[in-house]
Parts: structure tokens; sequence; C-alpha cells
């Protein structure tokens, strides 16, 4: 379905909160009002209607309104830009993945490159990359911000409410520079995408969250677990993404937890 007068009709160029207007009769149709000639109920966006829906005063089709005033247009445009950003990232590991990971034992085939859960950060915009082989957490050069002049393999330890974590940066065609903190790799206990986007949107949540300054006492599983990852990350140079420390970072501490939550997540279903 698409309308006519705005944005040559394009659903998604829309907010949830946009009002639209008739433009035979000049009616507005108002989420927050919905409509009760049809049963419509109120806090319905106009994108929700049903495909027969009509103006309650002239009968004109859905087709014939145009937006009147959109409060969430600048989230629209917002999300419309970060997506840009991440696009252009995904599609470079896309490429890594089909150039050079593809055969390599470390991959995990069940999963796929996806970027999660960007949002601007300063004047950053930060978010968690899931791939094949690697999760990492990505910090990109928001509007006006130029990382051309990162050099590969150099370190800068970045601050969050949860700690400090070493960020490596690093370039590619057409991403540009960009800065990565190892989470996981490999990916082997991952089983479904879902799992894996799930552990993504936890670590975005729990990097701003003080208490996770505590150390555990599961560092000693931690560290295990971190060695036999190096084993397996230096296995495959060829993938260029940052080594895992072995140490008990804060990011090991961070994503240890998360990763148990992963696995009784995928146990339970």
């Amino acid at each position: 379905m698409s309308f006519e007068g705005s944005y040559l009709g394009a659903n998604d160029r829309i907010s949830e909160q946009a009002i639209m207007e008739c433009k035979i009769c000049w009616t507005p149709y108002e989420p927050a009002e919905g409509d009760d000639t049809r049963q419509v109920e109120p806090g319905t966006p106009f994108s929700a209607l049903p495909e027969d829906w009509s103006c309650p005063n002239c009968s004109a089709p859905k087709e014939q309104f145009m937006v009147l005033e959109d409060p969430g247009a600048p989230d629209i445009l917002e999300a419309s830009r970060i997506r840009a950003a991440t696009d252009r990232l995904a599609a470079d590991f896309r490429e890594v993945y089909n150039a050079k990971m593809r055969d390599v034992p470390i991959v995990n085939k069940a999963l796929q490159v996806e970027a999660v859960a960007f949002r601007k950060h300063g004047d950053c915009l930060l978010g968690v990359l899931v791939s094949q082989w690697f999760m990492n957490l990505v910090l990109l050069p928001d509007a006006g911000q130029d990382w051309s002049g990162l050099r590969a393999g150099e370190k800068e330890v970045i601050s969050f409410p949860s700690g400090d974590y070493e960020f490596i940066h690093n370039t590619r065609e057409l991403t540009g520079g960009y800065k990565a903190c190892s989470l996981f790799s490999p990916m082997h206990e991952f089983t479904r995408q879902k799992d894996a986007t799930d552990v993504a949107r936890a670590v975005m949540v729990a990097l701003f969250q003080e208490e996770h300054r505590a150390e555990t006492d599961r560092s000693a599983e931690i560290r295990a677990a971190r060695e036999d990852e190096l084993a397996a990350v230096d296995a495959a140079a060829e993938a260029e993404e940052a080594p895992v420390d072995p140490a008990p970072t804060r990011r090991a501490v961070l994503t240890g937890g998360l990763s148990q939550d992963a696995a009784e997540v995928r146990d339970a279903g």
C-alpha cells in the first residue's frame, strides 16, 4: 500500500506518529485518536490501517491521504542515516566472509553478518557487529568525523560506565576507519542468529551499567575460555580481526555472563 502526495507514497518515510490528511476533503487521520467509524483503536499508526480503510468523511481510499504533520520524522531520518553507515559495515564483512572466511574451520555457518543495535554515542555511532566468526563492539565515525587516518592495529582504551575497553583501529573499503573491541571469537556456542543478536543487544545495555565494573568469581573460567579462543583466532590470521586477550578483562567479565545467558536460552529453545 502507498499514499499520494508525500515521499512518493513510501510508508517507511513516515513515523508511527504521522498525522495524515485526506486530499479530497481535508479530513485528518490522527493515530492518537484512531477511527471510531471503523473500530480502529487509538494508537494505530496510519501504516497499520486495514487495506480497505477509507476516509470516514468522503470515503476516499487510503491512497488519497497526504502527510499533514509528522512529529516522529526526525527519528526516521536519524535511523535512516545510521542504517546507511551500518549497511556499509555489513557489506564490507560479507565480502571478507565470501573472499577469505567461507571455508575456514572456525566459521559458524548458522550465523550471518548483521549490524545490531547501533545508535549515536557522542561523536560516534556505537553498536555490535555479528558475523560467522566474531562478535565485536564497533565504533563508527558520525557525520563530520574523519577517521580515514586511523592506522590498522593501533590500540585505544575507551571508557564506558561498565569499565574500560580496548579497541583496535582498522579500515575497510566501504566503511573507512572504524574501531573494534572483540566480544566473542569464534562463534560456535551460538546455534541461531537470534541467540547471537540477543546477546549483542544485551551487551549494548550492560555496557552502560555501572554494576558491571565489579569483578566476579568467574575469572578463572573466563581466562580458560579466552585462551582457547586465542588459539582458534591465531589459526585463522587471515581474518584480520583483533586477537582475543586471554586475560580476564572488564570486557571478558561482561561477556562471560552474557555468553552463559545465551547458552541457557539456546538450551531452553
